[in-house]
C-alpha cells in the first residue's frame, strides 16, 4: 500500500511538473512583432513591413531613417488585424544590417497607442536572385593590346623565326654538351 501510495505520488509530481514546464500557447504571446520583407535587399529596392501589434484598426509610423529612408506610414492591411506600410532603400544604402521601427498611434486603446515594435533589414550589394536570373555574359573575341600575337599574317617571317629560335636551341645544347664532357671552347 505504501508503495502504491509513493507511486502515485511521483506521477503527480510528474504530470505536474510537465504542466509547469508545458510552453504557453501561441494566443498568450505578446502581439507581433515587426515583419521585414524581403529581409534581405540591395539599394534602391522596396521594403513592405507589416505588424499586427498595433490592433484592428490601428495605424503606425514606421521610422527607417538608419537606413536612410526616413519616415513611412503603416495603415490597415489585407486583414483587419495588420498595419502595412512600403519604403525604399536609398541607392547610397551602405551594406550592413539595419533596424526598422513602428510606433503604433490612431485607435486600439491605450495599450496599443505608442506601442513599439521593430524588425531587422540586411543590406546587401549582390543579390543572388538576380545573379540567378541573369548570368553575366562572357567576353568573346580578340583583345586589342596593342602588343602583336606570334603568329603574324606573313608566313616568310613565321618561318624565318621558328627557324632562328631552332639554330639558337640546337647551338645552345651543344655548347652544353660539350661543357659538360669539359671541352674547352
Amino acid at each position: 500500500m505504501r508503495n502504491a501510495r509513493l507511486l502515485s505520488g511521483t506521477a503527480l509530481a510528474v504530470a505536474a511538473a510537465g504542466v509547469l514546464a508545458a510552453p504557453a500557447p501561441a494566443s498568450a504571446a505578446p502581439a507581433g512583432g515587426l515583419e521585414v520583407q524581403p529581409s534581405t535587399v540591395t539599394p534602391g529596392s522596396t521594403v513592405t513591413v507589416r505588424t499586427t501589434a498595433c490592433g484592428s484598426g490601428g495605424t503606425a509610423t514606421g521610422d527607417a531613417s538608419a537606413v536612410g529612408a526616413g519616415t513611412f506610414t503603416l495603415a490597415p492591411g489585407a486583414r483587419p488585424e495588420d498595419v502595412a506600410g512600403r519604403f525604399e532603400v536609398p541607392p547610397s544604402a551602405q551594406p550592413g544590417t539595419y533596424e526598422i521601427v513602428a510606433k503604433c498611434s490612431g485607435s486600439g486603446g491605450a495599450a496599443v497607442r505608442n506601442k513599439q515594435v521593430a524588425g531587422d533589414l540586411v543590406v546587401t550589394i549582390t543579390s543572388t536572385a538576380a545573379a540567378v536570373e541573369q548570368p553575366r555574359p562572357h567576353p568573346r573575341g580578340h583583345v586589342k593590346t596593342g602588343v602583336g600575337g606570334a603568329l603574324g599574317p606573313d608566313p616568310v617571317q613565321t618561318a624565318a623565326g621558328v627557324a632562328a629560335l631552332a639554330v639558337a636551341a640546337a647551338g645552345g645544347t651543344w655548347l652544353l654538351h660539350r661543357r659538360a664532357r669539359g671541352d674547352r671552347i
